[in-house]
């Protein structure tokens, strides 16, 4: 009888650390399932962008992402023009480098299906020279450089129109003009219509060069000497760029509402001051 029963206590003994064998390891398979789990919730995702100041500005909200779970990879390309069609092909998630008459002008001509995810900085372009201190000293004839893509090239004109340097005809719309659209030109200006990356470079052969802000901190050159600049209220905002349906993504919203937050507005006035200006 007294078998029996140490055989009982001893069973039940085995039952028992079998039954914390299995406990402890159905709570290890758990613990191993969540954080599994708890890896698999970061997402990566690449962000084509210009090198100044878009690349800055995205380097800057890397850790705040990173504590969401969202690995940010940013993406730059010696060519920036290459960046809509890399998003196109879907080699990365979103671009941040251009301003939507830029978009509507290369979507129109290459068919793109992309929308705008959110609007952050402008930069206002402005005219800057290397031979004179105010545009009240151009002289006749004098030769002015200008992007010659066409939104930009229709930025820069604008821009000397307001300050009466020219004017133009009326009635363009979609944000395109020429030199041949100039309907007054009391200067008899010259216009050199250059790829605006090669704009600082060619200073010294001109009056002066309308060239846009990015270019400008790119090529060291103090954005406070420009003669003229861009007011504020500037419809060229630049923007965060997805393929249609994507701006609904949780990371595209999450990127978009890190690079439109407080944090990143008081980073852009104390590094860009005037060169960069936020739009939101």
């Amino acid at each position: 009888m007294k078998k029996k029963i140490i055989a009982i206590i001893a069973s039940t003994f085995i039952l028992m650390g079998a039954l914390a064998s299995c406990s402890a390891n159905s709570k290890q398979d758990s613990n191993n399932s969540n954080s599994s789990s708890n890896e698999k919730k970061e997402v990566t995702i690449k962000v084509g962008a210009s090198i100044t100041p878009h690349a800055e500005i995205l380097e800057h909200i890397k850790p705040k992402l990173k504590e969401q779970g969202i690995n940010l990879e940013v993406v730059t390309l010696d060519d920036e023009g290459q960046l809509n069609p890399a998003l196109d092909e879907k080699q990365i998630d979103a671009n941040y480098f251009q301003h939507v008459p830029y978009l509507e002008s290369v979507s129109k001509e290459k068919g793109y299906n992309f929308e705008v995810a959110g609007k952050v900085h402008i930069e206002p372009i402005g005219l800057y020279s290397n031979k004179i201190k105010s545009i009240n000293d151009l002289k006749d004839g004098d030769k002015i450089g200008i992007p010659n893509n066409p939104s930009n090239e229709y930025r820069a004109l604008v821009l000397l129109e307001k300050n009466g340097l020219i004017k133009l005809k009326s009635g363009l719309a979609n944000y395109s003009a020429t030199p041949n659209d100039i309907a007054e030109n009391p200067k008899h200006l010259q216009f050199v219509e250059t790829d605006a990356a090669q704009l600082p470079r060619a200073l010294g052969d001109l009056a002066g060069a309308v060239i846009n802000t990015n270019i400008i901190l790119d090529a060291k050159i103090d954005p406070n000497t420009a003669l003229i600049r861009e007011s504020g209220d500037s419809p060229y905002a630049n923007i965060v760029v997805v393929r249609k349906g994507d701006k609904d993504r949780p990371e595209i919203q999450a990127l978009v509402k890190a690079l439109t937050s407080d944090d990143v507005k008081n980073f852009i006035k104390q590094q860009y001051g005037v060169a960069v200006v936020p739009a939101f």
